[in-house]
């Protein structure tokens, strides 16, 4: 199989519009006024900042509303955002002054009340948000004043002021029923204007988070690959982030007024390992398949070089990360050593993965490199909810996932924490390793920066010697954009809020 996956489609379509004369023109008079349009892959599964998990869905809700903190595009690291200051008293007190003359998107004032109401609301078992583990440490929130609160943990818990990027909503809207079409008041620099299927305008809001955009935003889902670059190509659409495969970017590139807008992702693509069972329950297996594999050929040929291979679970640049990790090697020599005792019958295994055609492509590679030193890999493309339904099962042996917003070390808690196998988390290898599970409660109890960092520093040592998961690599975050939208650039972790500073 030849690692290198061509644009057919598209690389015969666009050669054919411009010998037709269909040339993109430059933007008329109506288009310059036009909202700007972001293209997605599938509609938001909701708005409602306490449920939703989609990546869609979080993207846009995060333009809708806003969080006491928010993470800096470039560090990672909290920084404030409807707070003016957060002060710590003592280990477990936090004190946040809000910033004044904010307003909701109905014109309501942002208070006190509105934090108090709504980290209640995250953690009441009756309103029962999908994120109310993150709250779990607050034993208490009280407003001091109509702009301070003071937040009081049950806990060493080192990572609250990453959790308070947890939106803010009006303290009477809390508790109300799950709202799946953004009717939820914000303080996002956008409110929503309209919702219908497969289209979502946004409008600027006035007193938000943010100072007010100059442009009204469309979010319109377009399922096919070929249609989105023909629509970006047509002039029709602004924005596409992480929705066009690397091997069809050079076909728009330069084309029609468009760019290409890339940074370093903080996400990691790898291999979810069911090490409780099989094979897999063997160090030495785990080693093989992560040596077979040719991380390097892989992200210079499928993802045309936008992607580095994962040195470190953590990505690079990390704030935890003091220097690069020791590159992983490719040796299928030393692969096949590794399973010279093992009996062919055993290494018959299986690997979920999506439709799309890119990750499937990479799977089928996988498996033929795999094959190269003894394993044989079944391949299985799954839609996403029968995926995740059968990794939450147990039913696999390897599957090709990313942890899409890898900003926070604690997140790998949820990935890697023995008390967090579905349905308590989402550690669907089944990992159960003491010094695994001391050095997260370490990572997350320990408030002080450096000391942070050498816990995680071990956490990445430990699970580099037992690959627990199998690291692959880390996949830039890339935004095809028109001239229009020329100054928008993701964040590491792809959110969107650029979006509100175009010109």
């Amino acid at each position: 199989m030849s690692l290198v996956w061509r644009p057919y489609i598209l690389g015969q379509v666009l050669p054919l519009l411009l010998a037709a004369g269909c040339q993109h023109t430059g933007p008329t008079e109506a288009e310059t006024s036009r909202a700007i349009e972001v293209l997605v892959t599938s509609d938001p599964e909701t708005l409602d900042p306490r449920y939703v998990t989609d990546a869609v869905g979080m993207r846009v809700s995060r333009l809708i509303h806003a969080g006491l903190t928010r993470l800096d595009p470039e560090s990672l690291l909290p920084v404030p955002y409807l707070a003016q200051s957060l002060v710590w008293k003592d280990a477990r007190t936090l004190d946040v002054t809000l910033r004044k003359g904010l307003e909701f998107h109905s014109g309501a004032p942002f208070t006190a009340d509105d934090v108090v109401a709504t980290l209640a609301a995250f953690a009441s078992p009756d309103v029962a948000s999908r994120h109310a583990s993150i709250v779990a440490p607050i034993a208490g929130v009280v407003a001091l004043a109509p702009d301070l609160v003071e937040i009081t943990l049950g806990r060493p818990h080192a990572t609250l002021l990453s959790d308070l990027e947890l939106p803010i909503l009006r303290h009477d809207q809390a508790r109300s029923p799950p709202d799946t079409h953004g009717a939820l008041d914000g303080l996002g620099p956008f409110e929503v204007a309209q919702q219908t299927r497969g289209s979502l305008v946004l409008s600027p809001a006035h007193y938000g988070a943010l100072p007010e955009p100059r442009h009204s935003v469309v979010v319109r889902t377009v399922h096919d690959e070929n249609a989105r670059a023909l629509r970006l190509y047509s002039g029709r659409a602004d924005v596409v982030v992480n929705a066009i495969s690397p091997t069809l970017l050079p076909a728009l590139e330069g084309r029609a007024g468009l760019s290409i807008a890339s940074r370093p992702g903080a996400n990691l693509t790898y291999l979810v390992v069911r090490v409780d069972r099989g094979p897999l329950e063997s160090v030495r297996v785990r080693r093989a398949v992560s040596l077979a594999v040719d991380r390097t050929a892989i992200t210079a040929n499928l993802f045309s070089g936008r992607a580095q291979p994962a040195d470190t679970v953590l990505p690079p640049g990390h704030w935890v990360l003091s220097s690069p990790g020791d590159p992983v090697t490719f040796d299928p020599t030393q692969a096949r050593q590794l399973l010279a005792d093992e009996p062919p019958s055993a290494l018959h295994l299986t690997l979920l993965t999506s439709t799309d055609r890119l990750r499937l492509t990479v799977a089928r590679t996988i498996a033929q490199e795999l094959d190269d030193v003894g394993i044989t890999l079944e391949v299985i493309p799954l839609e996403l909810g029968t995926l995740i339904a059968r990794l939450n099962a147990g039913d696999f042996d390897l599957a090709s996932l990313q942890m899409p917003e890898l900003t926070e070390p604690n997140t790998l808690r949820v990935f890697m924490h023995s008390a967090s196998v579905p349905p308590m988390g989402s550690n669907r290898g089944r990992i159960a390793d003491p010094e695994l599970d001391r050095l997260l409660d370490l990572g997350d109890s320990t408030p002080d920066t450096p000391s942070r960092a050498r816990v995680y520093a071990d956490i990445e040592a430990r699970i580099r010697q037992q690959l627990f998961i199998i690291p692959l690599w880390h996949e830039d975050q890339v935004a095809v954009v028109s001239d229009r939208a020329r100054t928008f650039r993701p964040s590491r972790e792809g959110r969107w809020l650029s979006l509100a500073d175009l010109p």
